[in-house]
C-alpha cells in the first residue's frame, strides 16, 4: 500500500505540529502525468469538484435556454455557495421558471457556509431551507431539466432516474472510465457520486478545460460553462472563497472547484492541463492549501491571493502557520511543462 506524502505542514511556534498527507495529479488532456505524487491510482469520490460536469446535461439539454438562464444561473450550478441572500434567491428564481417551489428540493437543509449568511439567519431568528444548501444551485438545474425533458421530479435525485443517467454518461464519456456501480457513492445531496483516480480525474479536467476529444456542442457547452464561473465567480463559492478569488483574478486561464472530504480539481486550458488532488484525512485547510500551492506554482500572479493562513490565538496574535512541505515544495519547483 503507497503511504502518501506530507503535502501541507501546520506549524506552531518553532515545531511543525500537523502534517496533511495526500497525493496530487496533474495531467494533459491524453492522460500524460506532468506531475504524480502519492497514490493518484485508487478510486477517489469527487464529490462537488464535479459540479461544472454535473451542469453539462443543463447546457446540453437545451433547459438553460428554454428557462433563460444565464451565466449567473449557470455559475450557481456549478457552485458550492455560501447561503447568502443573493445565492439563495437565485436558486429560488431558477426553481420559479420551472414552474416549482423550494420544497422540490431533494439536497435537505443545513446552515449556511459562509459565516455572515449564518449569522444573519440566526439573528432573524430562522432556520435554514433547502435554499441554503450549498448544491441548492445544482438542484435547481437538474430539476429544471427534468421539467424541460417531460420527467418526474420526485425522484431526480435516484441513480436511475434519467437528469442521473444524463450525467452519468457525461462523466463517463469524459473520465473514459466505466463508471459502475462498484465505485458509486451518495454525496451529502443525496444525488450519485462516482469514484476515480486521481490521475483519471486530471485528465477530465483537462478535457473539461481544452474540449479535446468532444463534438463541437459538447464542446460549446463546456465553454458556456466555464465562462460562466469565470464571469461570476461569486456564485461558485463566495467572498474570500479561494474559487471565486483566483477565478475573478485569472479568468480564462484557472478554473478550480473544491469538493468535501480534501478533494480539489481545476482545469488550467491554456496550458492543456487539469489537476485533482486528495488529503487523506479530508482536511478542507490542507486541500485549499495544496490547491493553491499548485495555482501559484503556474501562475505567480496568483501569489498572495489567497493565503493559506496563519495560525492565531484567541487574541488574534499569529503563533504558527499553514504551508506547504519541503518535499511538496521542492516537487512544484521541479514541475517540467
Amino acid at each position: 500500500m503507497t503511504v502518501d506524502p506530507v503535502l501541507i505542514e501546520v506549524t506552531r511556534g518553532p515545531l511543525v505540529e500537523s502534517r496533511h498527507r495526500g497525493a496530487v495529479a496533474l495531467a494533459s488532456s491524453s492522460g500524460g502525468l506532468a506531475l504524480s505524487l502519492g497514490d493518484v491510482t485508487s478510486p477517489v469520490y469527487p464529490r462537488s469538484a464535479v459540479k461544472a460536469l454535473q451542469a453539462l446535461p443543463l447546457i446540453e439539454t437545451g433547459t438553460a435556454d428554454r428557462f433563460g438562464f444565464g451565466p449567473a444561473e449557470i455559475a450557481i450550478a456549478c457552485g458550492s455557495h455560501v447561503g447568502s441572500e443573493r445565492h439563495t434567491h437565485l436558486a429560488a428564481a431558477m426553481l420559479e421558471r420551472a414552474d416549482l417551489n423550494p420544497d422540490a428540493l431533494g439536497c435537505g437543509a443545513h446552515a449556511p457556509l459562509g459565516a455572515a449568511a449564518a449569522r444573519e439567519l440566526i439573528a432573524a431568528g430562522q432556520q435554514p431551507t433547502q435554499l441554503h444548501n450549498n448544491c441548492s444551485g445544482k438542484h435547481a438545474g437538474m430539476l429544471a431539466t427534468a421539467v424541460h425533458m417531460g420527467e418526474a421530479t420526485a425522484c431526480y435525485c435516484n441513480v436511475d432516474h434519467p437528469v442521473q443517467q444524463r450525467v452519468h454518461s457525461a462523466m463517463a464519456e469524459i473520465s473514459g472510465l466505466p463508471l459502475g456501480a462498484d465505485v458509486r457513492g451518495t454525496d451529502g445531496c443525496s444525488v450519485p457520486n462516482w469514484a476515480m483516480p486521481l490521475s483519471a480525474m486530471a485528465r477530465m479536467f483537462a478535457r473539461l478545460g481544452s474540449g479535446e476529444g468532444m463534438d463541437a456542442d459538447r464542446r460549446a457547452a463546456l465553454s458556456r460553462i466555464l465562462n460562466a464561473c469565470w464571469q461570476f465567480p461569486e456564485m461558485v463559492a463566495g467572498k474570500n472563497r479561494a474559487d471565486t478569488v483566483v477565478m475573478r483574478a485569472l479568468p480564462g486561464k484557472v478554473f478550480m472547484k473544491t469538493g468535501a472530504e480534501g478533494v480539489y480539481c481545476g482545469a488550467f486550458p491554456e496550458l492543456g492541463l487539469g489537476f485533482a488532488l486528495k488529503i487523506d484525512d479530508g482536511a478542507k485547510r490542507a486541500a485549499s492549501g495544496a490547491a493553491m500551492a499548485l495555482v501559484e506554482r503556474l501562475y505567480p500572479s496568483a501569489r498572495g491571493l489567497m493565503p493559506v493562513g496563519g495560525i492565531k490565538t484567541w487574541h488574534g496574535v499569529e503563533v504558527g502557520e499553514v504551508r506547504s512541505s519541503a518535499y511538496f515544495e521542492d516537487a512544484l519547483a521541479g514541475l517540467k511543462l
